[in-house]
């Protein structure tokens, strides 16, 4: 399978969501639906690696498909907002790679 850039991910979101009359849920909405999928990730990750284990009538979902769902309503988010993810990215690992350099343990420092 061929890997997509950020940007093919962006407008294969806005493509989809370009078919239907109603368009991009408001700010409001899509912030909802974003802590929405979050909340099912987070069991996803706690079902499997945390204390709380799912009940035997709660269906069974990966954390791939989860991940999937967040990643889904967070295009959804920037691509309303008219944000380049992309762009926003880099801007984050600039901070990361400038302000935070020495936050973290180097893995060469610990030998």
């Amino acid at each position: 399978m061929e890997q997509k850039t950020m940007h093919q991910m962006q407008q294969e979101v806005d493509s989809y969501i370009g078919q239907f009359k109603e368009g991009y849920f408001p700010p409001m909405e899509l912030l909802a639906r974003l802590t929405e999928e979050l909340g099912e990730l987070s069991r996803e990750v706690q079902h499997l690696y945390g204390m709380k284990k799912k009940k035997s009538t709660e269906t069974e979902k990966a954390i791939e498909e989860e991940l999937g769902d967040f990643l889904f309503v967070l295009i959804c988010f920037a691509n309303a907002q008219n944000i380049n993810m992309q762009q926003a990215l880099d801007r984050v690992m600039e901070k990361f790679n400038t302000r935070d350099k020495d936050r973290w343990t180097k893995k060469e420092e610990l030998q």
